[in-house]
This record gives C-alpha cells, sequence and structure tokens, in this order.
C-alpha cells in the first residue's frame, strides 16, 4: 500500500488503520516525487487529490496506474477535482473518512470476497457507467 498525503496526521491514521488490519504500507508520500519513487512498490495506492505541490493528486495516480498498474483509491474531501480518473481508479473515499471506508476500499481493490461494506465509499463503474455508493 502507498499512502499519498501530505497532512501526516491524516496519513498516519491511515496508516494505522491499514497496519491493524494486517497490511504492510509500503510508503508515505506528500508529493509527486515521493509517489513515484515508491510507485513500484505498492499495488495499491490511497491518493489525496490536493498535495503539497498543489492539485497533483490525480496526475500522480494516472503516472501511478500507468507505470506500475497500480489500484488507486482517492481520499479526497472534493471528489469533483479527481480529473482525469486514473483508468485504473476503483473508487473513492470522502475526507473525513472512517476506518470502515478505508478498509471496504482496499479490500475491494484486493480483491478480498466477502469484503466489508462501507456507505461512505464511492465505486467507479466500468468506463461508461456512473459511480455507485454503498449505502443500503
Amino acid at each position: 500500500m502507498l499512502i499519498v498525503e501530505d497532512e501526516i496526521f491524516v496519513a498516519s491514521d491511515i496508516a494505522r488503520i491499514l497496519e491493524d488490519a494486517g497490511y504492510r504500507v509500503a510508503g508515505i508520500a506528500t508529493d509527486r516525487k515521493e509517489a513515484l519513487e515508491a510507485g513500484p512498490q505498492a499495488q495499491i495506492a490511497l491518493v489525496d487529490v490536493n498535495l503539497r505541490d498543489g492539485s497533483t493528486g490525480p496526475q500522480i495516480a494516472l503516472d501511478l496506474a500507468r507505470n506500475y498498474g497500480t489500484k488507486i483509491v482517492y481520499v479526497t474531501a472534493n471528489p469533483a477535482q479527481i480529473q482525469p480518473r486514473a483508468g485504473t481508479a476503483i473508487g473513492f473515499i470522502r475526507k473525513p473518512f472512517s476506518d470502515e471506508a478505508i478498509l471496504t476500499a482496499v479490500q475491494h481493490a484486493a480483491g478480498v470476497p466477502e469484503a466489508l461494506r462501507s456507505p461512505d465509499v464511492t465505486f467507479f463503474a466500468a468506463a461508461g457507467g456512473s459511480s455507485t455508493s454503498l449505502e443500503s
């Protein structure tokens, strides 16, 4: 797992959630340079849109997807800013997030059967479709 987030408390919270669930965090990146350096070690990346080097999250996600096939989950307070969207993007979690939302998205990205289901995760439909939430 790669966490692309410039707010250290938010990044640390995501790392704690993942590590407590048994996942290995390959790194925390606060900008484009760090994200692309850590990219080869991660199959899944949780990416914020607005980072310390600007609104670079969408482009970072595109590069991770193209270069390494990384599955992308956006974690952002501004989902309307997810443009362009990476082809491997599975969805987004709106900040503030819950532990369950992070784990739902990661388990879905990892293909875990019988994964958790949080209404706070919005999954992208296949090309041409619309987004769907897991609300009951």
